[in-house]
This record gives structure tokens, sequence and C-alpha cells, in this order.
């Protein structure tokens, strides 16, 4: 009898550690993990452990721009832009069924900008010749922007999300529409920090075994461009990200053409809203926080150097706007279902129905102005 009386008040106290009653919740619980690359882990610690206090920067050298064969006119405004800032003018333009040349300005490693549109780019890396799986790892890959959307998922899936790879964030420069006329630095300045130093917004940022060379590239052609590792990269190019998603939509869905610059002005509530919904699933799903006052860069952004670019939603480069876990959100999945059944959009796009329950994701406070 003691021996009960001893083992009750465990059981009762245990309580408070069980599971909350399935009761009430969907009989399907679908569970996915967060996504880690032990490699990219790796490559640090082998970094840390070479003693060296920074990383290695390689010049700028000629390059090959990869094009698509398909959509040529829509990947050559960003593969020229990039071709333009090279004074030398001694890039090779490629399609990818093209061989690739043993060197380049007497180097056998240079950079290889594939400037090809997302919507190519897994059936690119499924059938690379084996000339260009060689040189895997000179590969430079395009983020950010209406033209390059969020790969991240792609290049996941194939091994190349990691440190080593070079990735560019693009989407803060202009690119030609003709053969006129040079990239113009849409990055702007926003204030002063409580260092003294300039708070930046809209910046080019780039990682990776090219970082250096490209870094100078843009640099030298007058576009701010932040060079650094792959885990920090990584941060600013969800961020940008989440501002494609968040303002397109919030734009989109108003009867009267709407800019990026509208949004920000007179829909900052909704977008806000919407932000912390997306950058809280940023932390769950891929444990992924987007670096502090990023809202104030966002919406900085958008109103200094955004108002005459529309908001627009497409089927085309839907899967990379939308992608996971930016579509996870009830507000923005909310949105994107008035969008589709109010105002006509995406008519062909599946999407999931919205969830009246309240998100099980953590809250935090990570506001520039310190709100909750």
């Amino acid at each position: 009898m003691n021996k009960i009386l001893l083992i009750l008040p465990l059981l009762s106290t245990a309580k408070a550690f069980l599971a909350p009653s399935a009761k009430g919740l969907s009989k399907i619980a679908p569970l996915e993990a967060t996504w880690s690359n032990g490699q990219a882990i790796r490559e640090y610690q082998d970094f840390l452990a070479s003693g060296k206090q920074e990383i290695e920067k390689e010049e700028d050298t000629a390059s090959v721009i990869v094009k698509s064969v398909h959509h040529a006119s829509l990947s050559n405004t960003v593969g020229d832009a990039i071709t333009s800032m090279n004074p030398k003018k001694n890039d090779v333009l490629l399609f990818p069924t093209e061989p690739l040349p043993p060197t380049l300005d007497g180097k056998e490693s240079y950079p290889i900008y594939v400037t090809i549109p997302p919507t190519e780019l897994e059936l690119f890396i499924k059938t690379l010749p084996d000339d260009w799986k060689a040189k895997r790892e000179d590969f430079v890959f395009l983020s950010g922007g209406p033209q390059c959307g969020c790969i991240e998922p792609i290049l996941k899936d194939y091994g190349y999300a990691r440190d080593s790879m070079t990735q560019l964030l693009c989407g803060s420069f202009t690119t030609p529409d003709t053969n006129i006329g040079k990239p113009r630095d849409l990055s702007c300045n926003i204030g002063s920090d409580s260092y003294g130093e300039v708070k930046t917004a809209g910046e080019t940022a780039v990682c990776g075994k090219w970082a250096g060379a490209v870094e100078q590239r843009f640099t030298e052609a007058g576009i701010k461009c932040k060079s650094g590792f792959y885990r920090e990269w990584r941060r600013l190019m969800w961020e940008r990200a989440a501002f494609d998603a968040v303002f397109n939509l919030i734009g989109a869905v108003r009867e009267e053409p709407t800019t990026l610059k509208d949004v920000a002005t007179y829909y900052e509530q909704e977008a806000s809203d919407m932000l912390w919904q997306v950058t809280s699933n940023l932390r769950g799903w891929l444990a992924v926080t987007v670096a502090y006052g990023f809202e104030e860069r966002l919406f900085s952004f958008a109103e200094m150097r955004c108002g005459d670019i529309p908001c627009q939603i497409s089927e085309e480069m839907f899967p990379y706007v939308f992608c996971a876990p930016l579509d996870k959100g009830n507000m923005l999945i909310e949105y994107l279902n008035y969008a589709q059944q109010e105002r006509g959009l995406i008519p062909n796009i599946p999407l999931p129905k919205c969830d009246t329950r309240p998100s099980l994701m953590r809250q935090g406070n990570l506001r520039a102005d310190g709100a909750v």
C-alpha cells in the first residue's frame, strides 16, 4: 500500500508532461523534420581548424555565362548584366548543350554563372554532361528577385546547397533590357546603427568559392556586394524570398494596379503581419532566423527603390516564389485562395484550404521596434 501511495503523486505530476489530447484535431497529422546540412558544418569546422582569419577570395577572371535555350530573352537580362560588368569583355556565353572550354584566360578553374530560369534548373542539373559535372564546384547559382526566385529546394535535393558552392543573391540591381545601358545599384542607405555604421537595405550578396571574384566584379561596376559565409548569405536570401512572396501577394489581390511601394505605404500592417508569420515558419521549419531589423530593411527598400515595380504573381514562377515553408502561414494561404477565387489569378495552382485553428508555432520578439 505504501508503494502505491508513493507512485500516485508521480503519476499525477507526469500528466503535465503528456501531449495534449488529439480530440478535435485532424486524424492525419503530417510530420516534417527541419533540414540540417552536415556537410556545411564540416566545411566550417575545417575552416576553423585551418587557423585562417577570413575566407580566401579569388580574383575576378574570365567566366562562362550559361544561357537558356528555351527562354533566352528571360535569362539574358541577368546574364547580360553580369557580362557587362566585365571590363575585359572576355566572358564566354554558352548554352547547356555546348561543351565547356578546358581553360579560360589561361586558367583551368573559372566561374560558371548559371543564369537559366528556375523552371529549367532541375533539368539542367539532372542532365549535366560529363565535362560539366567535372566543374560543378565552379558553378555560380542565382537566387532572389522576380527572375531568379528561391531555388534552395532544388539545390538541396541535389546536394548543391552547401558552404563551398557559390550562390549570388540578385534582385538589387537593374538589368539592361537592351544592349544600351549598364546595371545600376538598387541598394539604399537607411541610416546608422547604434555603433554609427551605415545600415543598408537591398544589398547584393554572395557566398562560396568564387565569392571574392563576384564581389570584385560587382563592386568595380558600382554595385554594392557583400561576401561571406553560406549561413549568413542564407539568412539574407530567405529575407529576400519573404519580401518577394509577401509584398507581391498583398499587392496582387487589389483591384487597382499596385506597386511594391504602395504595399509598404498603404498596406503596412497587412504586410507586417504576414511577414511575421512567414519568418516564424522559417525558424520552425528550416531553423533559419532572419537578421534583426528585417522589417525596416524590407519596407525601406520597397519605399525607396520599388515605386515603379508592379505587384504580380504568376503560375510559372509560383513554385519558386511560394516554396516551402513560405506557403505554410495561414494568412498567406488565405490571401492565395482569395487571389485565385476572387481575382482569377493562378487558376491552375492547387492550393491548401485555409486552417481556422491558430498556429502552433511559437511567437518570438524580433521586431526592430521592440514590439511583440
